[in-house]
């Protein structure tokens, strides 16, 4: 019986080790993105990570809440699709423990036409789509100030809603819709303001915009996209070599090179 209890201890302190051995050597990471341009970016990082030995597995959503909720719970070791801001709101909105690690790159905003083909001919009572969650919202009207459409009670910034608007001058219709529905209804109303990698799925191209957010301005700084994990995995052996590849020259000019201007690399 001593024997057996030995030889089952010995056998439990191995598995220990084991255990430990695998996590201290972890070279794999999982990550949740979305589509455009997040996957096509993290498909570049992969090679460069698999040359330094590690393995990177992109799970691909199509939505902005459960990459969150699965980085919180653990089933996923990151996320790359938000932005600073959205990310923040999100912590404080359910009590997560979400943190970036990088700040990668830019999204600028647009402004496309529907319906309605330049900002001259918009007429009364136009409708403008615009993203519904908290920041993007927000982000929406502040482009639409910035062109002169409508003017924001003063010092609302980010935290703008459709109720700030002071002053309306063509009484346009805002409708607000959930930022995936916004190409896909973009000839259902006179012009929308399309999320950047919303816009990259459907085809639309900044260029091609009828305004457009400036890349060196505020917006780029609030909303900076980041790799994000849950706190206290920041320093995570194949969470930083995953930083190390995406803010790499490689990935800067596949992003310069593919995106024509809808993704801006802030490194």
């Amino acid at each position: 019986m001593k024997k057996f209890l030995a030889l089952a201890l010995a056998v439990l302190m191995i598995a220990a080790l084991a255990a430990c051995g695998a996590k201290t050597d972890n070279k794999t990471i999982t990550v949740g993105a979305t589509p455009a341009p997040h996957c096509e970016i993290l498909e570049v990082a992969k090679e460069l990570m698999a040359a330094e030995g590690y393995t990177l597995e992109i799970k691909e959503f199509n939505d902005y809440i459960i990459p969150n909720d699965s980085v919180e719970e653990g089933e996923l070791d990151a996320n790359y699709f938000q932005h600073i801001t959205y990310m923040n709101n999100f912590n404080d909105e359910n009590g997560t423990h979400l943190v970036s690690v990088a700040g990668i790159h830019y999204e600028p905003f647009g402004l496309y036409a529907g319906q309605t083909a330049s900002v001259e001919e918009l007429a009364d009572g136009a409708s403008i789509a615009v993203p519904n969650d908290a920041t993007n919202e927000a982000r929406a009207l502040l482009l639409l100030e910035q062109e002169g459409l409508i003017v924001l009670e003063e010092g609302v910034g980010l935290a703008a809603t459709k109720a700030d608007i002071a002053e309306n001058p063509l009484k346009l219709d805002i409708v607000e819709m959930e930022a995936a529905q916004l190409t896909a209804t973009l000839q259902d109303v006179d012009m929308a303001v399309i999320n950047g990698n919303y816009a990259i799925d459907a085809g639309l191209k900044v260029s091609e915009a009828l305004a457009v957010e400036a890349a060196d301005g505020t917006a780029a700084e609030a909303y900076v996209n980041v790799l994000t994990v849950k706190e206290g995995n920041e320093e995570n052996e194949a969470v930083q070599a995953l930083v190390k590849a995406l803010m790499s020259d490689e990935v800067k000019a596949f992003i310069e090179e593919t995106y024509e201007g809808a993704v801006v690399p802030l490194f």
